[in-house]
């Protein structure tokens, strides 16, 4: 009863919005749930990267110096650009105990020494340890000379793999006012839950990636209250005094290391001190190679365990954060500065696409794969999910997604690419669609950018994207003032929105459109019909195949000849027939013709018996299929002009006869086999479900002939 409305306003109105609430309701939807873009923590448009201010907190001991913890063993070229960007980024007063942990390479003491010796007393500290300590137990002699030091003074962990940027250490060490702050850790692109672009995935960077994403996270706006995080990072973690000198250093039990900064945290933690995320400070960090995989295998698990065992509601706080993401906003904004510098002067592609998979979505995620093999990363501009518009992020090993309501947040978003290839895919499932014109001309607007429309279906053409009537039927291309029912829609607050007034809207971005693919020669006879004036700017590409797939040998004539459909069939796809064509079959067993469908059925239909439904199979399957259910023949049944037919395409390649009605891609590509002396045959399509069934049986043996 629930989805009784919405069904209706589709049923009458074509109202795609309404068709996918329904399906939500009914649990056939996306699932799950979409993280919110904050469009507060959003950066201005209009501001642009300029001094360094501290985002959060307010610390008026800017003279006090800092106390920089660096122990140091080995990296000796990491070492030497670490200390060289501390002492050019750092903005207030510092002072550096370096504690040199017996390295290997014999050029590190003599470099530290000279280096210490020309800072003098007053900057710079450094400790020699007559043996090997381990991680631990040389950031353990740092910090206990930085409480001796001076008790009040805020602390900063920094390992030799962190390279700061400019203005690092008054961000990092601001929050450190709040009373309740225990550490403060930066964005980073290997930070675990502050990692960029993807959550707990480290990215290596490229030589100034790193200051482009900070120069974003400059303009970020500041927030009185950053979010807050199980654990503190110690890569780069800035330490409050007065939790240091509770909590002590890291607890030796940790051997080499992994899992030390966890502990020290969940300690203070319940002593009341937050880990607070500084999301305006994003700082590089190289990633050591400190131990070998293996090792590095064991220690996790060694030391996790102890982590475990004395914090048994980590593992459940983490997996919250994780799943409920605060930095989730700022991950997105600072990964679209990643993504920019990476693609360099290239513009990073934003595609526009819907939630409903099939072969559009094959395609989107074929070009989705290219273009982060080739630039970096892609963009993907979802319709149809639980937000209207949802903003994913796709990158090597992973992606990061939120969504919003509001087009004026996903453009504010999306400005942080400087050069943007804006792509149509198909905004089938959209609540207002009309409005998604308006949206990429905006995207696509200014100089650099480029503009694309995919047809995929013809969702530009009219509401009723497979440009079937209301009663279901292809009368032809739709036209304003010859249309029959179904081409015309109804916005969420009651507005019609007739087929004029729809392809004149589409057609503003068929215009501006720098390039329109369509991927069969029927799509770009539909398109042409409606837009002439865009006739030299479409270009036909079309799919190469999912997979390739044998040729079978040819059936016995003494075979009992078995129909196989392939793909999930709705009404468009010609469920409707397949019900008539089961029908037929049954009443009539003597002709002994069976009937399958690999893959699914819209479960408003159903097929008599002895006709079957396989359900999901993949492409590679299909071989096997054809001997397990003796398969002798492939239909097509769709019944609207598909824009390009996999299914058509992969039973083609199997060489058994394939039928389909004359229309559209499916059509195209039969007629094609047909010329070329291939067991093909293409039929009219008849009026009637009932027909089209007595159709295909007629046509049933010449074309296995």
């Amino acid at each position: 009863m629930k989805a009784a409305p919405a069904a209706l306003r589709w049923l009458r109105m074509r109202d795609s919005g309404a068709r996918e609430r329904v399906k939500r309701v009914l649990g056939l939807g996306p699932p799950g749930r979409d993280l919110v873009i904050d469009p507060a923590c959003l950066p201005d448009p209009e501001q642009h990267a300029g001094p360094a201010v501290p985002p959060s907190g307010r610390d008026d001991r800017t003279d006090q110096p800092v106390l920089i913890v660096m122990p140091v063993y080995g990296a000796f070229d990491l070492l030497t650009e670490a200390l060289d960007r501390v002492e050019r980024h750092s903005d207030r007063p510092w002072h550096l105990l370096l504690v040199e942990d017996a390295s290997p390479d014999p050029r590190i003491r003599p470099f530290l020494r000279a280096r210490v010796a020309a800072w003098g007393p007053s900057r710079a500290t450094l400790i020699e340890n007559e043996t090997n300590l381990g991680f631990i137990g040389a950031v353990n002699r740092g910090l206990a000379l930085a409480r001796e030091r001076d008790p009040q003074a805020p602390v900063v962990l920094l390992n030799t793999d962190a390279l700061v940027p400019e203005g690092w250490l008054s961000r990092l060490v601001a929050p450190l006012a709040d009373p309740t702050a225990a550490t403060v850790t930066p964005m980073s692109n290997d930070a675990e839950l502050m990692s960029v672009p993807t959550i707990c995935r480290p990215m290596a960077l490229q030589p100034g990636e790193a200051d482009a994403v900070d120069a974003l996270a400059r303009r970020l706006p500041a927030q009185s209250d950053l979010p807050e995080a199980p654990t503190g990072v110690g890569f780069c973690m800035a330490i409050a005094p007065r939790f240091l000198a509770q909590a002590g250093g890291f607890d030796p039990v940790f051997g080499r290391g992994y899992g030390e900064e966890v502990d020290w945290c969940q300690r203070v933690a319940a002593m009341g001190g937050r880990h607070l995320c500084q999301t305006g400070l994003f700082v590089e960090h190289r990633g050591g190679a400190s131990f070998g995989a293996a090792e590095k295998t064991a220690l996790l698990r060694r030391n996790g365990q102890i982590v475990s065992a004395r914090h048994p509601a980590f593992d459940g706080e983490v997996q919250r954060f994780i799943g409920e993401d605060p930095l989730v906003t700022e991950r997105l904004a600072l990964g679209l500065a990643w993504a920019a510098a990476r693609a360099g002067d290239r513009p990073v592609p934003v595609f526009l696409a819907h939630a409903l998979g099939g072969g559009a979505g094959h395609d989107l995620s074929r070009r989705v794969a290219a273009a982060v093999q080739s630039l970096g990363a892609a963009v993907v501009l979802r319709v149809g999910t639980a937000a209207r518009w949802r903003i994913e992020l796709h990158v090597p090993g992973g992606s990061t997604a939120a969504g919003t309501d509001e087009a004026a947040t996903a453009l504010r978003l999306l400005s942080v690419l400087p050069r943007r290839r804006v792509v149509y895919a198909c905004g089938v499932g959209d609540p207002d669609p009309i409005e998604i014109p308006a949206l990429l001309l905006a995207l696509a607007e200014g100089e650099g950018q480029r503009l694309e429309v995919l047809f995929h279906d013809y969702f530009p053409v009219s509401p009723a994207y497979t440009l079937l009537g209301a009663d279901g039927v292809w009368r032809g291309v739709p036209m304003p003032g010859r249309e029959r029912d179904g081409h015309s829609t109804m916005r969420p607050d009651g507005r019609l929105v007739d087929l004029a007034a729809w392809q004149r809207e589409w057609g503003r971005l068929i215009a501006a459109a720098d390039a329109i693919v369509v991927f069969s020669g029927s799509s770009r006879e539909i398109v042409t019909q409606v837009w002439p004036e865009a006739a030299g700017r479409i270009r036909l590409h079309p799919h190469a195949p999912l997979v390739d797939l044998p040729r079978l040998p040819p059936p016995s004539p003494m075979a009992r000849p078995v129909i196989g459909v392939l793909g999930n069939i709705g009404e468009h796809k010609g469920a409707g027939v397949l019900a008539a064509l089961s029908r037929q079959l049954a009443r009539d067993g003597a002709r002994g013709i069976g009937l399958v469908v690999l893959g699914d059925l819209d479960p408003a239909f159903r097929l008599r018996r002895p006709a079957r439904v396989h359900g999901g199979y993949v492409q590679t399957e299909i071989p096997d299929l054809v001997r397990r259910y003796g398969i002798t023949h492939w239909l097509i049944p769709s019944v609207w002009p598909e824009t390009f037919s996999f299914t058509t395409h992969e039973a083609l390649a199997t060489g058994l006869p394939v039928i389909a009605f004359d229309l559209g891609a499916q059509g195209e590509a039969v007629r094609r086999a047909q010329a070329r002396g291939e067991a093909a045959c293409v039929l009219p399509l008849p009026a009637t479900p009932e027909e089209a069934a007595a159709a295909i049986l007629g046509a049933l043996r010449p074309a296995g002939g």
